[in-house]
């Protein structure tokens, strides 16, 4: 317990003030005096030990009638660790602009609302907090790896597990943990949501693991990086939030991790910037079965390595020519619709979304089946034989020479059953010719003064069809080898046209 005769200035100050919730602001409001770079050469006029404002906080200076107690304080040096581990705090604490010279550590507390605004602190321990109300962290600066009384810290502002009936604002705040970690809050219940706006920046990974935002994660125009070698600049692994929203201007030098994640809303990246870990060692964007409702990747420009969507499940996908890098891993993705643009070209459209399946390595099935699937729908079924046909394609690089090449008379022939109209162009350009060719000629009886006379088209199509017979194959012969030649290769075309019909229609309805 504390002597009032112990007490400085300005503790005094904050000591009276305290029992009425009347604010202290320590700022002298000279031009440049007030600037919190300058905290740590604030004089004993502007210094309030932590201790003093433990002991407000937990009862010392008891409340008046009328009046409900608060710590408001301003513009103060704050020195020795704010130590309030598993403390019952009952009243409020609003700090603006003050200067930490060590850590807080309010693990396991419970209070109300605690405001920290414009300060810098070496770091924040609050794992296990209990806030009834909001917690405010706007404009402040908070830094990792300060030595403090407390320990040496790897984590800027830890809010594992912690529960807020309010809002977590950080809108401003500057976080800085270098390759190490800038939040962690794995666990976190913030109902009112996570605000990260007004110019929010991140060094080091935010770690929010299993967090329950009900109120969503806002993120517009942040800025996140110096991950370090585990490249993860932000982890939501198996989040749940009402949306996230990683829009305007929102960068990611490292990378995104959204792996089950659950968005009941939105969640977008609307005019995002996704860089990846510098130097290309991870993916931009992790999503493995991410589930949400409306998913708007329409970035500023093309992420910078690979985007990894296996699993995940949307209802509605936004996209644009500026959102997927080289390489998409699309296996198991799932989409109940997409955005189209409807002044734009139709067919050029169906060839990108075709080649956006396409960048996903190696041969996958499925994402050529979903899209196929949302064309059908859609009652574009020309549409759909288009992207089947390039499965088909692309499935035919991963066969042995010799199925690779019977792939490509399926391919040229019918188009694998899914240009059935193939067949008939051949066989038109094929009558066509022996036609002109044998209409030139004279064949030779096979005998004399018996059968039809010689008709070039009937003969033809009579070549061509290798099931039944017209009567002309077997009444004429030629003597010449070139033509006798070309009758021959007209019989072999009529069973290969049969044969490519046949298996290519048989592979279309099995749907492989």
């Amino acid at each position: 317990m504390f002597s009032y005769d112990e007490l400085t200035p300005p503790e005094r100050l904050v000591w009276d003030a305290f029992p009425e919730g009347r604010p202290v602001d320590l700022r002298p409001g000279a031009p440049g005096g007030d600037g919190i770079a300058g905290g740590g050469g604030w004089g004993g006029e502007r210094t309030v030990r932590a201790s003093v404002i433990v002991a407000l906080l937990l009862d010392a200076n008891t409340g008046r009638a009328g009046a409900v107690p608060c710590l408001r304080l301003a513009g103060a040096r704050i020195s020795g660790p704010v130590l309030l581990s598993g403390a019952q705090i009952a009243h409020a604490l609003i700090l603006e602009d003050c200067w930490f010279d060590e850590g807080l550590d309010l693990s396991g507390a419970s209070t109300h609302s605690l405001a920290i605004r414009g300060s810098r602190m070496p770091g924040l321990e609050a794992g296990m907090i209990r806030v009834e109300g909001r917690l405010d962290l706007r404009h402040s600066r908070l830094e990792a790896g300060a030595a403090s009384a407390l320990h040496r810290r790897v984590t800027a502002l830890s809010l594992i597990n912690a529960r807020v009936s309010g809002v977590v604002n950080l809108g401003g705040a500057e976080i800085s943990a270098p390759g190490e970690w800038a939040v962690s809050a794995g666990g976190l219940v913030a109902e009112g949501g996570l605000y990260c706006l007004d110019g929010f920046t991140a060094r080091g990974e935010i770690r929010l693991m299993g967090a329950q935002l009900p109120g969503g994660l806002h993120m517009r125009g942040a800025v996140l990086g110096d991950a370090g070698r585990r490249g993860v600049v932000l982890a939501l692994d198996n989040a749940t939030a009402s949306t996230l929203d990683f829009s305007g201007g929102f960068t990611a030098e490292g990378t995104v991790r959204l792996r089950g994640a659950r968005v009941s809303d939105d969640l977008t990246f609307e005019d995002a910037v996704l860089n990846g870990p510098p130097g290309g060692g991870g993916p931009s964007l992790v999503a493995q079965r991410m589930q949400a409702v409306d998913f708007d990747f329409t970035l500023a420009r093309p992420p910078s390595a690979p985007v990894d969507l296996r699993g995940a499940q949307v209802s509605y996908l936004r996209d644009s020519e500026r959102s997927w890098p080289d390489v998409v891993l699309l296996d198991g993705f799932a989409y109940g619709a997409v955005a189209e643009d409807a002044a734009g070209d139709h067919e050029k459209a169906v060839q990108q979304r075709v080649a956006w399946v396409r960048r996903s390595p190696g041969y996958r099935p499925q994402p050529y089946e979903e899209l196929a699937g949302w064309y059908r729908k859609g009652g574009h079924d020309g549409d759909a034989r288009r992207v089947l046909l390039a499965k088909q394609r692309h499935r035919r690089s991963t066969f042995s020479p010799l199925a690779r090449a019977g792939g490509y008379l399926l391919d040229a022939t019918v188009g694998y059953g899914y240009r059935p109209w193939l067949a008939g162009v051949w066989l038109l350009a094929l009558t066509l010719l022996g036609s002109v060719v044998f209409g030139a000629h004279s064949p030779t009886p096979a005998k004399r003064g018996e059968g039809t006379p010689f008709q070039p088209l009937v003969y033809t199509l009579d070549l061509l069809i290798p099931i039944g017979g017209l009567g002309q194959r077997s009444a004429w012969y030629w003597q010449d080898g070139g033509l006798q030649g070309l009758a021959y290769a007209l019989i072999a075309c009529g069973w290969l046209l049969t044969t490519a019909v046949i298996a290519g229609v048989s592979r279309a309805l099995q749907k492989n």
